[in-house]
């Protein structure tokens, strides 16, 4: 089986830039790597991407949220995320289950052992082998993704209230505490160089005692 990494953190974290930048570490050692997202990663799972993420005045109840977003997971999984892992590819995944958790069980209010619960339904019982959580203050995080693209085309997330994203930290970090042999917390608000560098000391240490 291959290496399943999945990369979390709030708005404006820098998941983005360290996924492009571990695939293009992985590339450079020869080792087979996909990116992917969730929601995202299959026709399907785009589509749900779109319903989910695009700002209007339509309002999705919390509910129906997570049921597209696990919808979605597992289709991601079977298409996606399993067939690579049995060829040995390295998977970098820009979201999961621990996202589930924290935004939708955590800050919405739907119960974090539920939304773990549902979510390892959805994806057939598997996890992570490592999970980067990106840690920064919800205040500098959104400043960072407000300064990404123009205020008008945020996205359903972004466009929450501050007190809705630090509800998200707070549940990322209590993730974190439960789950410290899996997922690791950095501190998102150093260089990226930084940031990268610290991403690569946990997935080789991970490698090697593998």
């Amino acid at each position: 089986m291959g290496l399943f990494i999945t990369i979390e953190g709030g708005e404006g974290s820098g998941k983005s830039t360290l996924i492009q930048s571990l695939a293009k570490r992985f590339n450079e050692e020869g080792t087979p790597c996909i990116v992917t997202r969730e929601p995202g990663g299959t026709l399907l799972g785009d589509k749900v991407r779109s319903l989910l993420l695009e700002a209007s005045d339509h309002k999705i109840s919390p509910r129906a949220e997570v049921l597209l977003f696990l919808a979605s997971r597992a289709e991601h999984i079977e298409q996606v995320i399993k067939p690579a892992l049995q060829k040995d590819k390295v998977v970098l995944c820009d979201r999961f289950i621990d996202s589930t958790a924290a935004y939708q069980g955590y800050a919405r209010g739907l119960g974090m052992d539920k939304m773990r619960t549902l979510s390892l339904f959805a994806s057939d019982n598997l996890q992570p082998d490592i999970t980067l959580y990106l840690d920064i203050d919800p205040k500098s995080g959104l400043e960072r993704a407000r300064n990404v693209v123009k205020e008008e085309l945020q996205d359903r997330f972004e466009a929450e209230e501050l007190a809705f994203h630090d509800k998200v930290r707070r549940g990322f970090l209590t993730l974190a505490d439960q789950n410290s042999d899996r997922i690791h917390v950095l501190d998102a608000s150093l260089p990226a160089e930084t940031v990268l560098e610290n991403a690569l000391k946990v997935v080789h240490g991970f490698q090697t005692v593998g």
